[in-house]
C-alpha cells in the first residue's frame, strides 16, 4: 500500500510520537528519518499519508500524529521489537517461581504492570468447580439455609424463602439425594443430569433440588469470571488520561464490569501468540486513546487463559509486546511445574 519512502517516514513519525508525545513536524521528521529529502517533499508525503488515514493533524499544531490505522500499519508491518535485558528477565523469573496457582496468576498481573508501567490483566483459567456436599438447615417455617460446599472447599450459603414448610426429615432426604448422586461431580454436569431427574422427583424434593442447581450455577459463573487487574492506577499518570477524563472513566468502568474484557480475552484464547487491539478496533475497549496487547498461556500444550497489558495507544509496542510474550511463557512454565508437582 505504501512505497518505501512513505514507510520510512511513517515509521519515523510513529516512533518519534511514541517517544515524545508531541505532533511531529516536517523538519523533525527529516532529521529522524535519515532521508535526504527537502521539507517540501516530506510535506507532500505527509499529506498523502494523511489522505490515506495513517496520520492526522491536530488543530493546534502544524505537526502530525498517528491515527489508529497508522499504529496498526506500524505494528503489523514496520515494528521491530526490543529484547528485554537480562536483569529484567531474571527478575521476572524470580517473581514467577514457587507459588500456588492463584498466587502465580496474581504475580503475573503485577509483573505485567511493573514492566510495562501500565495495567496488567490476567484472565484466570476457566474451571468448573466440583460439588462436594450440600446441607439444608431449617431457620423457620418457610425459611431455609442452604450450605453448598465445592470440592476445593469453597462454601456458598443461601437463604431460601419457600412457598411451603419442610420438615427436618424432608430436608435430610433432599440433602442425601443430592450428595449420593452428585458428590464430586462438576457443577455444570450436575445441572445437566439433575434437569433430567427433576421430571421424576416428588414436588417437595424438586423445589429444593432446583434451588441447589441455581446456586451451583452461580458458583460456576463466579469461578469463570476471575479477572485479575493490577496497576490500573498507573494509567492516571499518562498524558492520555489527564487529557481525556471521560475516556479514563469509561476504561475504569470496563475494569469494574469486566464482562466485556472477559469476552475479548476469550477471543484472544483462540489466537496464536501475541495479539494487539489498537484503539477502538476491538469494539470491547472502545477508546481510541487506549490499546490492549494480549497473549495466551497454557499447560500441557492446552491454552487455559489469557493475559495482557492495557495502556495508551501511544505505548512503546516494541517493548510491551516482549513483556507480554515473556510473562505468558513464564506463567505457563510456572503453572506446568506447580500442577505437575501437585498432580
Amino acid at each position: 500500500m505504501l512505497d518505501p519512502r512513505s514507510r520510512i517516514l511513517l515509521k519515523a513519525l510513529v516512533e518519534r510520537y511514541i517517544a515524545d508525545g508531541e505532533p511531529v513536524g516536517s523538519r523533525t521528521l527529516s532529521k529522524q528519518s535519515g532521508l535526504e529529502l527537502s521539507p517540501a517533499t516530506i510535506r507532500n508525503v505527509m499529506a498523502d499519508l494523511e489522505e490515506h488515514g495513517f496520520i492526522a493533524s491536530p488543530h493546534t499544531s502544524a505537526g502530525r500524529v498517528p491515527t489508529p490505522r497508522g499504529y496498526r500499519f506500524f505494528v503489523d508491518t514496520l515494528l521491530v521489537t526490543q529484547a528485554l535485558d537480562r536483569v529484567e528477565v531474571q527478575g521476572a523469573e524470580a517473581q514467577m517461581h514457587g507459588q500456588q496457582p492463584q498466587e502465580l496468576i496474581g504475580a503475573a498481573a503485577r509483573l505485567l504492570s511493573e514492566l510495562s508501567s501500565f495495567a496488567g490483566i490476567v484472565a484466570a483459567p476457566h474451571k468448573t468447580p466440583a460439588f462436594r456436599h450440600i446441607e439444608f438447615v431449617r431457620l423457620g417455617e418457610r425459611r431455609l439455609l442452604m450450605v453448598l460446599v465445592a470440592a476445593d472447599g469453597d462454601v456458598q450459603n443461601r437463604i431460601l424463602n419457600t412457598d411451603r414448610a419442610f420438615s427436618p426429615a424432608q430436608l435430610t432426604e433432599a440433602a442425601n439425594f443430592f450428595n449420593e448422586r452428585f458428590g464430586g461431580v462438576p457443577l455444570d454436569q450436575v445441572r445437566a443430569r439433575l434437569t433430567e431427574d427433576l421430571q421424576r422427583l416428588r414436588e417437595d424434593i424438586m423445589v429444593l433440588m432446583t434451588a441447589a442447581v441455581a446456586t451451583g450455577s452461580e458458583l460456576a459463573q463466579q469461578a469463570s469470571d476471575n479477572l485479575i487487574v493490577s496497576g490500573e492506577r498507573r494509567l492516571l499518570h499518562t498524558p492520555e488520561a489527564s487529557g481525556n477524563l471521560g475516556s479514563l472513566r469509561q476504561l475504569f468502568d470496563l475494569f469494574e464490569q469486566r464482562t466485556q474484557l472477559l469476552h475479548l480475552f476469550d477471543l484472544a484464547n483462540k489466537a496464536d501468540g501475541v495479539q494487539i487491539f489498537i484503539g477502538g478496533e476491538s469494539q470491547v475497549v472502545p477508546l481510541d486513546e487506549f490499546s490492549l496487547v494480549t497473549a495466551p498461556y497454557q499447560v500441557n500444550g492446552e491454552v487455559i487463559g489469557t493475559l495482557g497489558v492495557i495502556g495508551p495507544t501511544r505505548m512503546a509496542y516494541d517493548r510491551v509486546i516482549p513483556i507480554v510474550d515473556l510473562t505468558a511463557k513464564l506463567l505457563s512454565s510456572a503453572l506446568q511445574r506447580e500442577l505437575g508437582e501437585t498432580s
